[in-house]
């Protein structure tokens, strides 16, 4: 629900600019653009002891972990999480950026520079999503994610009367971090027979208005690639202009892409219809809403089974509070998902912009389940990345839920 913030383009210094002077106009005013990256960031004292020292091109990351497994680093548009970076120097370009696994370290290098393939999250036009995040905010070898992925879920325990849903919440942090409770939504969903997954994430780096669809192709895991349902994205896209194709905002985005390891490893071979929403008004989030529902409920009066067409939310919760004051502002959100209340959960997250990342996502996909029937809630798990962490001074809230 937070307004989208400022953003900044940069253009990577070149090699001639790196040998110069570091006094130098041009790295001068590249610092200048950073630091005014960094303004954007408040309250200032929440963190310094993350990032200590800003420049054209270093920052210092003094054995601090994100508490919540999201990069504080993408203040100087890097994309990766800095919770998974070894040693405490981190050298970069203000560019595009490449975090590559190599055994148990994880190398940050400019691709042109490094000799490693530069990130592409996308080719072909909108055709296969390449993965942004896979081996650093999750692992990139299929083994230990699948070890991973499994230990969460086997550690989950779901009330034996939580039906099948149709729809779920689940968080979008590090794996590490938020697995353990996103696994308790993906347990529940996996008992149902599912034809279809639309999942709906928020936009943390491109602010556009309306809705973008991944119409067709694929999304790449290291599980494999997993299809995109094409004739329900076509149906999605069919219903309002608002639903619009803009591949910038899928490329770095992990709010969906964080989905894909429980969807990979516990639906295999179900397509999915991807959606990163921009501005999260009021009137987009209930647009979007009845958007889907109409596409789903039309999917299901032409002959197809829209029963298990599972909806997926994706949001974390209060960010960077101490874990008692998180708790307290995340319980209202807790409380209006567990009533299935779209409409009071609008109105709290408009008086408190604050409570989550993915409130316009909570709110469309509640408020089309409820549109395609559904019309109880239960939250299944809430915790917060101090269980994790240990550090309790600072957390990011979340939470799994089941809708049927």
């Amino acid at each position: 629900m937070t307004p989208a913030p400022r953003t900044t383009t940069y253009e990577p210094p070149t090699t001639n600019q790196l040998a110069d002077d570091p006094g130098n106009a041009k790295e001068a005013g590249i610092e200048r653009r950073i630091r005014r990256v960094s303004e954007r960031v408040r309250p200032i004292d929440r963190w310094p002891q993350f990032v200590v020292s800003f420049g054209p091109l270093r920052a210092d990351v003094r054995h601090r972990r994100d508490s919540g497994g999201i990069d504080l680093l993408h203040l100087l548009c890097v994309m990766e999480d800095s919770c998974e970076l070894c040693g405490e120097e981190i050298f970069f370009l203000v560019g595009q950026l490449e975090v590559c696994e190599r055994r148990d370290t994880l190398d940050v290098c400019f691709g042109q520079f490094g000799g490693h393939q530069r990130i592409v999250p996308y080719d072909g036009g909108m055709n296969v999503r390449r993965a942004a995040v896979a081996g650093s905010w999750y692992p990139g070898d299929p083994e230990r994610l699948a070890a991973e992925v499994d230990e969460y879920v086997n550690a989950a325990q779901v009330a034996a009367d939580v039906p099948a849903p149709r729809a779920i919440v689940a968080p979008h942090a590090g794996l590490r971090y938020s697995g353990p409770v996103a696994a308790y939504a993906y347990k529940a969903a996996r008992a149902a027979d599912c034809r279809a997954i639309v999942v709906v994430g928020p936009s943390h780096f491109v602010p556009f208005r309306g809705v973008s669809i991944w119409p067709s192709g694929e999304w790449e895991t290291p599980f494999g690639r997993v299809a995109v349902d094409e004739a329900l994205a076509a149906a999605i896209a069919a219903e309002s202009h608002d639903i619009i194709e803009r591949p910038d905002a899928h490329g770095r985005e992990h709010s969906l892409e964080m989905q894909l390891p429980f969807i990979a490893r516990l639906m295999p071979g179900v397509p999915i219809v991807p959606l990163v929403m921009g501005y999260q008004t009021r009137d987009a989030a209930f647009a979007l809403g009845d958007v889907i529902a109409r596409a789903v409920a039309g999917r299901g009066s032409e002959g197809d089974d829209d029963g298990h067409a599972l909806l997926v939310a994706s949001s974390d919760l209060s960010h960077y509070e101490d874990a008692r004051t998180a708790a307290k502002m995340d319980a209202v959100i807790l409380s209006h998902v567990e009533a299935l209340e779209p409409i009071a959960l609008m109105d709290a997250l408009e008086r408190e912009p604050r409570h989550a990342c993915g409130g316009g996502p909570m709110v469309a996909v509640l408020h089309a389940a409820r549109r395609l029937g559904a019309r109880q809630s239960r939250v299944l798990r809430y915790a917060d990345s101090g269980d994790i962490s240990g550090d309790k001074t600072s957390v990011v809230g979340y939470m799994a839920a089941a809708v049927w």
